[in-house]
């Protein structure tokens, strides 16, 4: 038949051999391996015992078979080898690819970095996460007492504490799911490997989204506080009103503010983030731009803090430029604020008037004082500077998204003809 020869060819570019404790051996070429140049072959040891020879028949026609399909790994390469290479040409933020590198070194590496790509498989990576799950350290449960620091210290009471196992947070596992996948597929299109098998993985869920911003009442005592320094005070209204990012106030320049009545705008086109440990302007979290229109209160109080910004300036002989930073602590106010310092002026000011919120949930109280104002949350997404055309938008406020709806549909109710009366039969 015609079939024959090719399958004889075929065959030859594997063999079954037997070893010396009887296992049988199946070898089959497998090309040029692209990591070293060497010479690839498919390998697998088969135990000895009465059904061997079939068994090993089975697993020769299976690598050949991958090979025709081309579905076989034509590396021997490892985890640790692929993820390298990913890393060292991942074109993403710097401080993800900061975060991306802890995690291989800290929770991939130890566990699956020897495994060759090839035979990693939806068991092992399940495991990797379970792993994970159990506990941040990886101890293996005769952990000794634990130090309060990681450096050279003089060891005191904190450090005869027990060891409690913590599990990493489930978004951290996710990051490390994402992390796999991301550098698996680019091993497919390398063609390291036929399939990409972390898309088989069981990562845990999504976190559910639970913001938490301040009342109304517990904003209206932050905001009065903060307003003792009107430049500090200045600051945290507009993150109020805006729902803008941290980084995003921070680097926010004159020349991005427009006071002209009617056009009260402020253009978001930088953030200030921290790149190889060094604190620099960036592009947004989004790549995107935007605009966030000003009400009329807002615009004041920033006319306001600009205009006592330039009388500063002008006391020291002075003349602010348009590239100045809107809330700088500088005289010249040619440096923007430090991120992490507005984030400790606010934890103090929390602690003062004992309420528990953080700086980021100031940004959660604009998105949901505005759905609960009834405003559309593709609108609102757009002034956060959500993706998704209002995805993340609905599912990070869905509570208030929900309670609004109840509203508009009582509203709609009040405004209804009355009803007919029954007809009587």
């Amino acid at each position: 038949m015609a079939g024959r020869p090719a399958a004889g060819r075929a065959r030859a570019r594997g063999n079954i051999g037997t070893l010396r404790s009887g296992a049988l051996r199946v070898r089959v070429y497998a090309g040029v391996d692209p990591v070293t140049g060497k010479r690839h072959d498919l390998v697998a040891i088969i135990p000895p015992g009465p059904d061997a020879k079939r068994e090993a028949k089975r697993t020769l026609d299976r690598f050949l078979h991958e090979i025709a399909e081309k579905r076989n790994p034509r590396t021997s390469a490892t985890v640790d080898q692929l993820l390298t290479r990913y890393l060292d040409q991942f074109d993403g933020a710097p401080n993800t690819l900061t975060i991306y590198r802890s995690y291989l070194r800290n929770h991939v590496s130890p566990f699956i970095g020897h495994v060759k790509v090839g035979a990693l498989d939806a068991e092992i990576l399940d495991a990797l996460y379970a792993e994970l799950r159990r506990c941040r350290l990886h101890c293996n449960g005769k952990r000794g007492p634990q130090h309060w620091s990681r450096h050279e210290h003089a060891c005191d009471r904190r450090c005869t504490r027990p060891h409690v196992c913590r599990p990493l947070g489930a978004s951290v596992v996710r990051h490390v799911h994402f992390l796999l996948s991301g550098a698996f597929e680019r091993a497919v299109r390398w063609r390291w490997v036929g399939i990409n098998p972390v898309t088989m993985a069981s990562p845990p869920p999504a976190p559910r989204p639970n913001p938490q911003p301040p009342s109304p009442r517990e904003a209206a005592r932050i905001v009065e506080e903060s307003w003792k320094d009107p430049d500090w005070g200045a600051l945290v209204w507009t993150a109020m009103t805006t729902g803008a990012r941290r980084g995003e106030l921070c680097a926010i320049r004159l020349l991005s503010v427009d006071l002209d009545e009617g056009r009260e705008t402020l253009w978001l086109r930088r953030a200030i983030r921290k790149e190889h440990g060094v604190l620099v302007e960036a592009e947004l979290k989004t790549h995107q731009q935007r605009r966030v229109a000003l009400d009329v209160e807002t615009a004041e109080i920033l006319r306001e803090h600009i205009s006592r910004a330039r009388a500063r300036a002008a006391s020291l002989g002075l003349v602010l430029p348009a590239s100045a930073f809107l809330f700088s602590g500088s005289p010249d106010s040619s440096t923007f604020p430090i991120p992490d310092s507005v984030t400790q002026r606010y934890d103090r000011l929390a602690v003062r008037l004992d309420i528990a919120t953080t700086f980021h949930r100031l940004r959660h109280y604009s998105a949901t004082e505005l759905i609960a104002a009834g405003v559309d949350p593709r609108t609102v997404a757009g002034r956060l500077g959500h993706g998704g055309g209002g995805t993340t938008t609905l599912k990070t406020y869905s509570a208030w998204v929900s309670e609004a709806d109840q509203r508009a549909a009582e509203r709609l109710s009040a405004r209804m003809p009355r009803r007919p009366p029954p007809q009587l039969s």
